[in-house]
């Protein structure tokens, strides 16, 4: 079981401690560092002022310690879309999952979405076992840009929400 709870600029170290290594193989491919993740910290805290909100973002707890990042944005007035990154030393315990459990319920039941979807890179598909426990399936893929111009298909998963 892991906590989410609102970012602060004291997690800035932790931050960098989560953008290093095999974490950001299939997102940036860069480490974050601290003047970075302390700007993207800021930007968090005044996406959380803006009215209408269109973004959350969490750090992922286990025990006390942060181990990740989760994110819900508003892409429409019933649609948004989740990304995560946990460290490397977090992997294959669960964490992630119950991370994007919690905001799928936050999702539905706070921000008044509909369905929320998410993408992984092709070769992770670590992330897309956790998309499927968490109860996305998968639609199909969706083509993002990679470093050098061409197009890598992501593979693009959906959850509806699902009134009695």
């Amino acid at each position: 079981m892991v906590t989410l709870r609102a970012l602060t600029l004291d997690d800035a170290p932790a931050l960098t401690r989560i953008y290093s290594g095999a974490s950001v193989r299939y997102t940036t491919g860069r480490a974050l560092p601290l003047d970075q993740a302390q700007e993207k910290i800021r930007s968090a805290l005044a996406r959380a002022a803006e009215t209408p909100r269109a973004q959350w973002s969490w750090g992922i707890f286990a025990v006390d310690e942060m181990i990740g990042l989760i994110a819900l944005r508003r892409r429409s007035p019933v649609m948004g879309t989740i990304s995560y990154i946990l460290r490397e030393d977090a992997w294959g315990r669960g964490h992630a999952t119950n991370a994007a459990e919690q905001v799928v319920a936050f999702a539905f039941a706070t921000a008044g979405l509909e369905r929320v979807e998410a993408m992984h890179h092709p070769a992770n598909p670590a992330s897309g076992r956790v998309l499927a426990k968490a109860g996305f399936t998968r639609i199909g893929t969706t083509d993002q840009p990679a470093a050098d111009g061409s197009a890598v298909p992501y593979e693009t998963y959906a959850i509806q929400h699902r009134t009695n």
